[in-house]
């Protein structure tokens, strides 16, 4: 009988059987990327309920941090409200197209925080070595680093992105179309991809720098901030930045220029603003490319 290959479920080949004897072989399939994404959705699931069950058996404790979280960010809107008391726009921007950007931009990042703010301890576990417990587990480390103390208390940062972005519905003049309406909600979750891609790319560098959870709030927090302002206020050179090279720009400038029916300020055609699913795709392909580079580098605390 031919020698056939033999197969387990991690992918690895040999051959059974002893000299002079035909060789016997069973294929055992390679789990499907599909399955392991399914497993580990259900891990994070589970995890993040065990949290928010966690997070409830508190209800007024847990009511206070979400209206202080809620009232937090609700200040960043409040200093844009301000000032424009003291001009008619901004970088040529009235005052409801400038909301219309902090809504999406606020929204975008308020859901990529719920789900995934966590990845910022994870240079803490590496250098405690905590890391370590997560690794025995029969459960994906992306996973259970993400639901790591799910913080339900994020989600007065999305209602307040969203009560914003109501409001900016209401009130900006937009010529509508079936395009322009289906737009605002894909821009809203190919933004939210697009900070989560961030957060698993910055948590990626932390297996290297260890102590880089700054530099990862610089690319997340400092670019929500960034985006909630119009892309005219800022030079061309930081524009081109958060286009070409940290394409933050697709999570709603881009999008909402063309919603808004305003030329872009570096002159690039009005077809990108069709791009955030592309971008978002490839930044999350990027993030777990490095995410599994950085995991495979880890050598336990101290490395």
């Amino acid at each position: 009988m031919a020698d056939e290959t033999l197969s387990d479920a991690s992918g690895t080949s040999g051959t059974s059987g002893t000299s002079g004897t035909s060789r016997i072989s069973v294929w055992i399939p390679r789990a499907s990327r599909a399955a392991a994404l399914r497993d580990g959705l259900r891990a994070y699931g589970l995890i993040v309920a065990m949290w928010m069950r966690s997070t409830m058996t508190y209800r007024a404790s847990f009511a206070m941090t979400a209206l202080g979280n809620f009232a937090v960010t609700v200040l960043d809107f409040v200093a844009i409200l301000v000032m424009f008391t003291h001009v008619d726009a901004l970088g040529g921007f009235s005052l409801p197209e400038v909301a219309f950007l902090y809504g999406t931009s606020a929204t975008a990042f308020g859901l990529a925080d719920l789900l995934l703010g966590s990845m910022d301890r994870l240079g803490r576990r590496v250098r405690d070595g905590t890391l370590d417990t997560l690794l025995v587990r029969p459960v994906p480390v992306l996973a259970q680093v993400a639901a790591d103390r799910f913080a339900l208390r994020r989600v007065g940062r999305v209602v307040q992105g969203l009560l914003v972005l109501g409001y900016a519905l209401l009130v900006v003049d937009i010529d509508w179309t079936p395009v322009r309406v289906l737009m605002v909600p894909v821009m809203v979750l190919c933004g939210a991809a697009i900070f989560a891609s961030v957060f698993v790319a910055g948590a990626a560098f932390q297996f290297w720098a260890q102590d880089a959870a700054e530099v990862q709030s610089s690319f997340t927090y400092g670019g929500t901030t960034l985006l909630q302002y119009p892309p005219t206020v800022f030079a061309k050179d930081l524009v081109r930045g958060v286009t070409f090279l940290v394409p933050l720009a697709f999570v709603n400038w881009i999008p909402a220029l063309y919603v808004l029916g305003r030329e872009n300020p570096l002159g690039l055609p009005a077809a990108l603003a069709f791009l955030p699913p592309v971008v978002a795709c490839g930044c999350c392909a990027l993030a777990m490319a490095a995410w599994r580079a950085g995991l495979r580098a880890y050598r336990s605390t101290g490395s």
